[in-house]
């Protein structure tokens, strides 16, 4: 029986198991099979995922992150706000601002801090793809998704499809509360002209300043908030001229709001909160 170190964290109460890799030997485990058990809420600690933080070559920290149906991620942008968080709180790095390389490339964090605990992390997102083949969704590689007429089932939509390392499918209503999240949000992710899966986000415009937003996450279905769809959706936004470029917005998720710009230099900023929730450690058998 192995015992494993865990700090539980959340990023706007989309939460995951957190295990610093650099500290504790994980030779051997099965990563997919543990993201598995670890997240079960009725046998493990329950959460949507699991999270290494390990040692990188090319950046200070490096982030692996499994869903809790153990299929792995490229990247997550509630995901990489705790990383931030624990990495500086837990002297893995020593300035404020560091890399921290994902699955999908490297990206650069900042934190704001009181009294040596991270308040609010900064993370430069990268830039937004853009062409199908990005995506990836099937069709015209070069071609762009904005606005774009999606049949699924009897139900026509308008799709704009952003990928910020992983993939989003982008749909604009008119009220958030009416939005089919549960009836259409597992059948799109699964849906076979995006040939690796899609986050499914619906949109509910405010202003020009503001959104509301929902989410059916792949490999973990509905989730309180999901750092690369608020970034995807605003991206989105400024596509179809409901929001300014180089202009924060304002979105706000069930588990509250995150903070996205998209600058003159096409990079996409996000601002949030970081939490932890518990620490403890767990039993693994094997």
């Amino acid at each position: 029986m192995q015992r494993l170190p865990f700090t539980k964290m959340h990023g706007l109460g989309n939460s995951y198991i957190y295990i610093n890799a650099i500290e504790t030997d994980m030779t051997g485990v099965d990563l997919a099979e543990l993201a598995q058990q670890i997240s079960n809420v009725n046998t493990g600690i329950g959460s949507d995922g699991l999270i290494l933080i390990a040692p990188s070559e090319i950046a200070d920290v490096k982030m692996i992150m499994y869903n809790k149906d153990g299929s792995e991620g490229k990247t997550c942008g509630n995901g990489l706000r705790c990383v931030a968080k624990y990495s500086y709180e837990n002297q893995l790095v020593t300035s404020k601002t560091f890399a921290i390389e994902t699955k999908a490339g490297l990206v650069d964090a900042e934190v704001s801090f009181i009294e040596d605990q991270v308040d609010v992390v900064t993370i430069n997102m990268g830039e937004p793809l853009l062409n199908r083949s990005q995506i990836p969704m099937l069709g015209k590689e070069q071609e762009k998704i904005v606005n774009e007429p999606f049949q699924i089932g009897d139900q026509l939509l308008q799709l704009t499809a952003v990928s910020m390392g992983n993939p989003h499918a982008i749909f604009f209503v008119e009220d958030i509360n009416a939005a089919p999240l549960y009836e259409l949000g597992p059948i799109i992710t699964n849906d076979s002209r995006f040939p690796e899966g899609v986050n499914v986000e619906f949109v509910e415009i405010v202003n020009e300043r503001e959104m509301n937003f929902r989410v059916w996450e792949r490999g973990s279905g509905v989730t309180q908030a999901c750092g690369t769809g608020a970034c995807a959706a605003t991206v989105a936004a400024i596509l179809n001229g409901y929001a300014p470029k180089n202009g924060a917005v304002t979105v706000h998720l069930d588990g509250g709001d995150l903070e996205i710009r998209l600058d003159q230099h096409n990079q996409v900023w996000m601002t949030g909160a970081a939490e932890v929730t518990a620490t403890g450690t767990y039993q693994l058998n094997r």
